[in-house]
């Protein structure tokens, strides 16, 4: 298995099969950025019955776009990612047109027909952390992450937005790159978080600015 991280805004994403599962990658997928189609037989949650076809839907889930009919391999057009979350016979489908499309896919009732295999994920704010068993164990990849998620609380999405912010005024102020190195080393070690977490995110942003503006100063 090689991880990877990948950037899907603006990017369509394609889910065939509107189950729970279908659901749980749909709401991934938006919340990464990516323009999602959903395809299932069957009307979305929610809609009535003047709902159009297809559907464009704000839910829970973000806005998406839903089509209610069958899968046909033209609903791939365009997908640079693709789940197939439906029955296991129309998973094998999905996984056959896609990966003759030369499209990454993931098949949710049999992960090794497909081309990669999902972590379980925590996040907080900017910072992503992913455990993966190369589908061997879901179950302690999902224990793992449970010990994750109470070790990285809230503070680490407020740091990352910190480091963040940081790391532009650094660059456009300290132009020497060992300087600028040593800064951002230092920005990103445990005190700032103990920090944060003591004193709060305005008097860690004026202390970050300060070193900043001291650093630019010793030119």
């Amino acid at each position: 298995m090689f991880p990877v991280v990948l950037d899907l805004t603006g990017r369509r994403v394609v889910v065939v099969g509107g189950g729970a599962v279908g659901r749980r990658k749909a709401a991934a997928a938006v919340a990464a950025g990516a323009a999602v189609r959903v395809i299932d037989p069957t009307a979305p949650p929610g809609a009535g019955p003047q709902t159009p076809d297809p559907a464009v839907l704000s839910t829970q889930y973000s806005v998406l776009e839903w089509i209610a009919e069958p899968y046909r391999p033209d609903h791939l057009t365009g997908a640079a990612l693709v789940f197939a979350c439906a029955t296991p016979e129309v998973n094998a489908r999905v996984v056959a047109d896609a990966q003759a499309r030369g499209v990454w896919v993931n098949a949710a009732s049999e992960p090794g027909q497909g081309d990669f295999h999902l972590p379980a994920v925590v996040r907080r704010g900017g910072l992503t952390l992913a455990v993966g068993t190369g589908g061997a164990s879901p179950a302690l990849a999902r224990r793992i992450r449970e010990k994750l998620e109470t070790e990285f609380d809230e503070s680490f999405a407020v740091w990352v937005a910190l480091l963040d912010e940081a790391r532009a005024e650094v660059l456009a102020a300290v132009p020497d790159p060992a300087r600028r190195r040593e800064l951002l080393d230092g920005f990103a070690d445990w005190p700032w978080l103990a920090r944060l977490r003591a004193e709060g995110v305005a008097a860690v942003r004026a202390a970050m600015r300060e070193a900043v503006r001291t650093a630019a100063g010793r030119l």
